[in-house]
C-alpha cells in the first residue's frame, strides 16, 4: 500500500481553508462588493456623464446631482455695534439746590429744568429715548447711555462788562470731542451767542458727573448763557437754546456714533 505524501499543493490548502470558513469569506466578499457599489453610486458624475445627463433630461435619478459651487469668501468680522440708544440730560442743580439766584428770585435751577425738559421733548419727538437726571442722581454711576449732557446757566451778577455767551466743556475721562463739536456748532448757530471760553472754570472741566458715569460714555456740560444779559433768551425764548442743544445731540447721534 502506497503511503500518502505529507506535502499537498497550496491550492488544496487554500480550498480547504475557504471551505471551513465559508460564512466569513462570503461576508467579506459581499461587504467589499457593497462598498464598491456605494462608492460608484454616490460619486459625482464625470464630464462625459454630465453631458449625457444634459442630453437626456427625462431620466430619473435617485441619487443627488452634484454641481460645482465656488468657495464662499471669509467675511471679516465687523466691530461690535454700540448699545441701545439712550441720552441722559442732567438738569443742573435739580434735587440739590437752586444754583445761581437773581435779585428778583429767578433761579438757575428753574431755567435749567425748563430747557432740559424741552430738549427731552424734542429728542423724544425724533424717537430718541431720554432720561432727565438730577444733579447727583443715583443712576449716574451705572448710567451706560449713549451720551450725557448737563445743562446749566451762568451767574446773574452784573459786572462792569456785559457778560453774554455760552460755554461748553467735555469729559476728560472719555473721548467726547465729537459730542462737544456737534453741540457747540449747533448751539452757536441756533442762538447766535458767542463762545465765552474766558470764564470756563474748574467746576466745568472737572465736573463731578464726568468722574461718576461709566468710562466710555461721552459727556459734556453746557452753560447756556448768563442769567442777566441773556435772560430773555433763557426764559421767554427758552425754546431757542433747547433747540440748539437737541439739534447738536441729533448731530452726534447721526454722525458721531456711526463714524
Amino acid at each position: 500500500m502506497r503511503q500518502e505524501s505529507s506535502w499537498e499543493p497550496s491550492i488544496f490548502v487554500i480550498l480547504r481553508f475557504l471551505g471551513r470558513n465559508l460564512p466569513i469569506v462570503t461576508f467579506l466578499i459581499l461587504s467589499l462588493a457593497g462598498m464598491l457599489f456605494t462608492y460608484w453610486f454616490f460619486s459625482p458624475p464625470t464630464d462625459s456623464t454630465a453631458q449625457a445627463i444634459a442630453l437626456n433630461s427625462n431620466i430619473a435619478f435617485s441619487a443627488p446631482i452634484y454641481k460645482s459651487i465656488p468657495d464662499r469668501p471669509v467675511a471679516q468680522r465687523i466691530s461690535q455695534s454700540p448699545g441701545p440708544l439712550r441720552i441722559g440730560i442732567i438738569s443742573g442743580h435739580l434735587g440739590s439746590d437752586s444754583g445761581a439766584v437773581c435779585n428778583d428770585g429767578l433761579t438757575e435751577a428753574e431755567i435749567n429744568l425748563d430747557i432740559a425738559n424741552q430738549v427731552a421733548d424734542q429728542l423724544k419727538a425724533q424717537g430718541v429715548p431720554v432720561d432727565i437726571l438730577e444733579e447727583f442722581d443715583d443712576r449716574l454711576p451705572n448710567y451706560s447711555g449713549t451720551a450725557v449732557i448737563s445743562i446749566h446757566a451762568d451767574s446773574c451778577i452784573q459786572l462792569n462788562t456785559e457778560l453774554s455767551g455760552y460755554k461748553i466743556s467735555g469729559s476728560s475721562f472719555t473721548n467726547s470731542d465729537q459730542l462737544f463739536s456737534c453741540v457747540e456748532q449747533s448751539y452757536q448757530s441756533t442762538t447766535q451767542l458767542q463762545f465765552h471760553y474766558n470764564t470756563i472754570t474748574e467746576h466745568m472741566t472737572d465736573y463731578h458727573a464726568f468722574r461718576k458715569i461709566p468710562r466710555g460714555v461721552p459727556a459734556i456740560i453746557i452753560e447756556v448763557g448768563f442769567m442777566d444779559q441773556d435772560r430773555i433768551l433763557l426764559t421767554t425764548n427758552s425754546n431757542i437754546p433747547a433747540t440748539g442743544i437737541s439739534n447738536g445731540i441729533l448731530c452726534y447721534i447721526n454722525e458721531g456714533i456711526s463714524s
